[in-house]
C-alpha cells in the first residue's frame, strides 16, 4: 500500500480591492508629501546641506 503524498499548504493570494483608488489620500496630498523633514538637530543640517550642495557652489 503506498502513501499518497501530502499536499503543499499555498500562501493565500491577495484578494482582488475594487474600491475608487481616488477616494484614498495619497502622499502628496499631505504636508509629509512635498520634503518636509522632520525637526533635528543644526550639525544633521550641516551635514545635509554639505551633501546635496552641488559640486560648483563648493
Amino acid at each position: 500500500m503506498s502513501t499518497a503524498p501530502e499536499p503543499e499548504q499555498r500562501e493565500p493570494r491577495p484578494a482582488l480591492v475594487f474600491d475608487d483608488p481616488l477616494d484614498q489620500q495619497s502622499s502628496d496630498d499631505t504636508d509629509r508629501g512635498w520634503g518636509e523633514r522632520p525637526a533635528g538637530d543644526s550639525a544633521a543640517d550641516l551635514k545635509r546641506f554639505l551633501d546635496e550642495k552641488p559640486p560648483h557652489h563648493i
